[in-house]
């Protein structure tokens, strides 16, 4: 099939995920697939090993596993399997994802406190490692790479530095900045990563990727508390039993989707080139929002290239629903704010956009800012 026969989307999706995507990725989705057959596993085999060069360079000490479901399902089944029972866990929240993690926690009956520093700030080192030296029992730590309640990036690095300092595990949800932001998860301590089919890499949702190190993932033996979302026996499964298998039906379309789509990545020059790309599109729409008007949530220093939250004008006449179906109509489709302690909106940079793009962008906030007429 020519996939320049596929309809174009009706609009451009400026969300941190899904994601608007190819068509290319998009269109080897008209195939079925049959998740015992080797040639499908031979596609999972490989999808496993790139998607595992993307977060380390280490890929002795580390292996990736796949798991259903949108990336909260491959959260909780870190947290439900890495947790042994006496097990405490500490979170680094400063946004809704980070009290996501404790709120699972907290389903799974597990120890849990929360370092929250608030939705506007980054952790606070300090305050980490007064915590450590005051709790013994604390045995793990989690943070979010790219909180996109706001858009800020957190510095994975030196959290990581004061944890293994502890001697902790190190669980970091990136699942907005793998494949999208370099690092090595090897040189930054982490012993637990999570992304989704859906985010940097460009593909579409359906499931998660775990990267572990393997010392650490062989220790989850027996730790689950949810059979479907056991980490270790995925990984058991898909790595050793039967290399290439899922234990339970797997989003075939999805994963054919995801492969597509690392080779896209690959094309393009890799998460450094991909990253400068990101990069672009967040500078050139910052510049253009303020020139008209619009003011950041956050400080430049704090901000990721991934989404951006933007203040709501201060006009009686503003509503975020009319601005946003006016934007739609020229198609672009933004997100509403999620902080608590501020009125704004988030534009994402992610996905497959490009500066000419966010160009086009403003030209359509520019004509929608009725409130202003």
């Amino acid at each position: 099939m020519d996939i320049n026969m596929l309809p174009d989307n009706p609009y451009l999706l400026l969300t941190p995920g899904p994601l608007s995507t190819t068509k290319s990725v998009k269109s080897v989705m008209l195939r079925d697939w049959c998740t015992w057959d080797e040639d499908y596993k031979s596609i999972v085999r490989e999808l496993r090993e790139r998607v595992l060069k993307l977060a380390t360079a280490d890929t002795q000490a580390y292996t990736s596993v796949l798991m259903q479901g949108s990336g909260t399902f491959s959260v909780e089944a870190v947290i439900g399997s890495m947790i042994p029972e006496n097990g405490k866990l500490l979170v680094l929240a400063n946004g809704s994802y980070g009290q996501r993690i404790a709120q699972i926690a907290r389903y799974l009956h597990i120890q849990t406190l929360v370092n929250d520093s608030g939705e506007q700030a980054p952790p606070d080192l300090k305050k980490l490692e007064q915590t450590l030296q005051e709790d013994p029992e604390i045995s793990h730590v989690s943070l979010v790479h790219c909180e996109t309640t706001t858009g800020m990036l957190n510095p994975i690095k030196e959290v990581g530095r004061i944890v293994k300092q502890y001697n902790k595990t190190y669980f970091v949800d990136t699942m907005s900045s793998l494949g999208g932001i370099p690092f090595d998860i090897a040189e930054d301590d982490i012993d637990f990563v999570v992304t989704s089919s859906n985010k940097c890499i460009q593909g579409v949702p359906g499931f998660g990727i775990i990267i572990a190190r393997r010392a650490e993932l062989e220790k989850c033996k027996g730790r689950a508390r949810s059979l479907s979302l056991d980490l270790y026996d995925q990984w058991k499964t898909m790595d050793i039993d039967d290399p290439g298998k899922w234990r339970y039906t797997s989003p075939t379309h999805t994963v054919r989707a995801f492969y597509q789509a690392l080779m896209e990545l690959e094309e393009e020059g890799g998460v450094a080139k991909r990253y400068e790309r990101y990069s672009t599109n967040q500078r050139t729409l910052v510049q253009g929002m303020r020139e008209l008007g619009f003011q950041t949530l956050l400080p430049d220093a704090y901000q990721s290239p991934i989404i951006t939250s933007f203040l709501n004008p201060e006009s009686e006449g503003y509503s975020f629903m009319d601005f946003y179906d006016r934007l739609k109509a020229k198609g672009f489709v933004i997100y509403p704010g999620k902080v608590t302690s501020a009125e704004s909106f988030r534009i994402g940079n992610i996905g497959h956009v490009y500066p000419e793009d966010i160009k086009r962008l403003l030209e359509a906030v520019k004509v929608s800012m009725y409130w202003k007429s």
